[in-house]
């Protein structure tokens, strides 16, 4: 128990040897789980606000504070673009959430979602340099539904105190209006991750995966298993990037997507789905089973597993086949189990298995590159920028089965895919100002750099603590008891 390591670097050395791939896996979950409350509980929560101005005497608090700041409020009130330079609005994100599609938990009440939205902020800064603020708001209005129009008017007020906003875990259909409302009505960019963000990151796996396997984007059959709206998009940015949307199948919980599915036309709320079911499986096929026979890719992100995905449909896919099994915080089929049933490459959300595709490889990035020239949105192709910029990246690295995507651990992913994304704003005439490629790429690993060091400095000097050794033991006890 002493030579536990704080890496977390492999969880597979926590547990007993005669353990099956199947206990590891469940206990792996179980383990990060129970760790992850007690060192909540440590730290109460991961964000803390500290100063980036010095005090070099209390006479100072006259400059920063009254009577010196009135000479800020007066030159941002005679042009507001001047407050993305005299204050921290241009590199600050809200991370903003109605916490009622919490990862793979559902609906956990507006205090319920602050977990994972400090944890985005934890992400921002140590990837991207980026600074946020977690939001969780109460969406239910008088009729106790969840409005989506509250959340709209939310955004729209916090607009003068932000650089971007960061939407998350909002459940559909709701989040479809939101977003596409605040894309179009907001002078910032307004950018819903768990659609866009994973929709980049999940168009970088399949580009490096059909690379891997030797198949053409416009001749691969795609069957999509989950219609929300990580999986709406991701099939949107799919079909933008070039893949052919007559083979392309996607599965709800209820059947496939289709032109002849009444009950989604008549639901304009569903405006999103109810696209693919115009574009997408002209033969109308129903049936998974057939959907999947002779399919190159399977894409899922539907409800966590371990056994959603049948190993008998990959089985029954195309020779080098590519899974990616994306529900969190379980996938739909573990890995070992994927690949017995036959798959080449699988991928899932998690960075404790190979082919990690998730969106903690884009939002530092694409936020910081949105942030850096002042964007007013982030556009679909900003986001297919972006996923190129990570397949490309990881390419030049070399691929393989087992490594597609670039991990967190390569820090300048972030720095060339914001200085990608920011370029691409310039392009299409979205940015309010103009930087080099070579500037934003300098800029945005200087941040990253900094706030790497000043986190290391703090851990340190002790003034972040480590945790104790004792939490890792009672998290490895608890996880063994659960699966013997």
């Amino acid at each position: 128990m002493q030579n536990f390591d704080f890496t977390l670097n492999n969880l597979n050395n926590f547990f007993p040897e005669n353990f099956s791939e199947e206990q590891k896996a469940k206990a792996k979950t179980f383990f990060l789980k129970e760790l992850s409350l007690l060192c909540h509980k440590f730290y109460r929560g991961k964000i803390a606000t500290i100063p980036k101005a010095g005090i070099y005497g209390f006479n100072w608090f006259n400059v920063w504070y009254t009577p010196g700041v009135s000479k800020i409020s007066t030159t941002i009130r005679d042009n507001n673009d001047t407050s993305f330079d005299l204050s921290n609005r241009g590199n600050l994100v809200a991370v903003v959430s109605d916490s009622t599609r919490v990862l793979g938990d559902g609906d956990c009440t507006p205090p319920g979602g602050l977990g994972v939205m400090e944890g985005k902020g934890l992400l921002m800064k140590y990837l991207g340099g980026v600074d946020a603020v977690a939001l969780c708001i109460n969406s239910i209005n008088a009729k106790g539904e969840h409005d989506p129009d509250k959340i709209i008017e939310f955004v729209k007020m916090l607009e003068p105190s932000f650089g971007a906003v960061n939407l998350e875990d909002i459940s559909q259909p709701n989040c479809f209006k939101v977003l596409d409302t605040l894309r179009e009505e907001c002078n910032i960019p307004v950018w819903h991750d768990d659609a866009q963000g994973t929709g980049s990151v999940t168009l970088a796996g399949l580009i490096n995966a059909l690379r891997v396997v030797g198949k053409d984007m416009k001749n691969v059959k795609i069957v999509f298993f989950g219609a929300g709206a990580s999986n709406t998009t991701i099939a949107r940015l799919i079909l933008k990037a070039g893949v052919d949307p007559y083979k392309v199948i996607m599965f709800d919980t209820k059947s496939a997507l289709h032109r002849n599915r009444k009950d989604i036309e008549v639901d304009k709320a569903f405006y999103r789905k109810w696209e693919i079911c115009q574009t997408t499986n002209p033969s109308c096929i129903e049936d998974i089973e057939t959907a999947v026979t002779d399919a190159d890719v399977l894409i899922a992100l539907s409800k966590p597993g371990p056994d959603v995905i049948k190993r008998t449909w990959i089985q029954k896919m195309a020779k080098k086949s590519i899974v990616f099994a994306c529900a969190n915080p379980v996938p739909e089929i573990y890995p070992y189990a994927a690949k017995e049933a036959g798959a080449y490459i699988v991928a899932t959300g998690r960075g404790d298995f190979p082919n990690q595709v998730n969106n903690s490889m884009g939002f530092p990035g694409i936020l910081k590159g949105a942030l850096m020239v002042r964007a007013r949105k982030i556009t679909d192709e900003m986001a297919i920028t972006a996923a190129y910029s990570m397949a490309n990246f990881a390419m030049k690295k070399g691929l393989n089965p087992d490594y597609i995507m670039p991990t967190m651990e390569e820090t300048e992913l972030f720095a060339q895919e914001a200085a990608d994304v920011g370029t691409q704003a310039i392009k299409q005439g979205v940015a309010r100002i103009q930087l080099s490629h070579q500037e934003i790429y300098d800029t945005t690993l200087r941040d990253i750099k900094e706030a790497r060091s000043i986190l290391d400095l703090l851990m340190k000097e002790n003034f972040i603590k480590k945790p104790d050794i004792a939490f890792i033991e009672e998290a490895v006890k608890k996880a063994i008891e659960s699966v013997t």
